[in-house]
């Protein structure tokens, strides 16, 4: 059994169409050669927005004191997220600022993730590093302001840059390494993780998709291919269970790294 799935990892790769990273840079589909060009995955990100905003827009326009079971699931992600993510990190009296910031992060992104399982999509709108690297801008830019607000920025990049109570020839090392903290590594920590995660995961269901279909339908030994293939498609079938449950653990993880990186621009008490 074992030598049969290496021959079909290697007659696969020979006959079957694999995915690949160009996949997630699909050609313009709409308005090509003009400024508004607009391909597959910006559609995406189009409708997915569109639907959300409907979707919350609808149930807050027709809230109840007592709520339905749909109102009910709405309000427990919003809390969710204030609770267990904006309050547990920041506190209520500092966090109140930024609750509704942190919750456009985690249901956009749990949103657009979850487009990479929905038919017709089949891809996360968050599989291309642009989207991404804009929520991380967004969170250095509220860090930077949230310093400047609480404590000025020049005392702020004075601590931050230079670490109180190291000796001074330290410095010549740990300054520059500080300073590609604040400007490169925290941005790029929360735009790569989400990016390689979501593209990972879905070349990994793409891949066993394109196994399955290659031996079920291409593979001239039927006799074998049907159960071979059967077995890649539970394989494609269990990876995009899994991929649920990273989109929503990466949009938690992005809103509460955003939480703790803007709380860290606070003075310590």
């Amino acid at each position: 059994m074992v030598g049969s799935f290496g021959a079909g990892l290697l007659l696969a790769n020979e006959g079957a169409h694999l995915p690949s990273v160009n996949d997630f840079l699909p050609p313009e589909i709409l308005f090509q050669g003009t400024p508004f060009a607009i391909n597959r995955i910006i559609l995406i990100r189009i409708v997915a927005t569109s639907v959300l905003l409907l979707v919350l827009g609808i149930t807050a326009k027709h809230a109840k004191l007592i709520p339905g079971r749909w109102q009910g699931v709405v309000e427990y992600g919003l809390d969710f997220v204030r609770d267990k993510v904006v309050y547990d990190v920041m506190g209520e009296v500092r966090g109140k600022r930024y609750v509704p910031m942190i919750t456009t992060i985690f249901f956009t992104i749990f949103i657009f993730n979850l487009c990479g399982i929905i038919p017709g999509m089949n891809m996360a709108a968050t599989a291309t590093v642009v989207m991404p690297l804009v929520f991380a801008i967004w969170t250095m830019v509220q860090y930077w302001i949230a310093a400047a607000r609480s404590q000025g920025l020049g005392h702020y990049l004075r601590h931050e840059l230079f670490t109180p109570g190291v000796p001074w020839p330290v410095y010549i090392l740990l300054t520059p390494i500080n300073i590609l903290e604040l400007l490169v590594i925290r941005p790029a920590s929360l735009t790569i993780r989400l990016f390689a995660n979501m593209v990972s995961g879905h070349l990994m269901v793409a891949t066993c998709l394109a196994f399955a279909q290659y031996w079920m339908v291409d593979a001239a030994n039927k006799l074998q291919g049907i159960p071979v293939g059967a077995l890649w498609f539970a394989g494609g079938f269990a990876m995009t269970c899994f991929e649920a449950f990273v989109a929503f653990l990466q949009a938690y993880v992005f809103a509460i790294l955003s939480t703790v990186y803007i709380n860290l621009s606070f003075p310590e008490e």
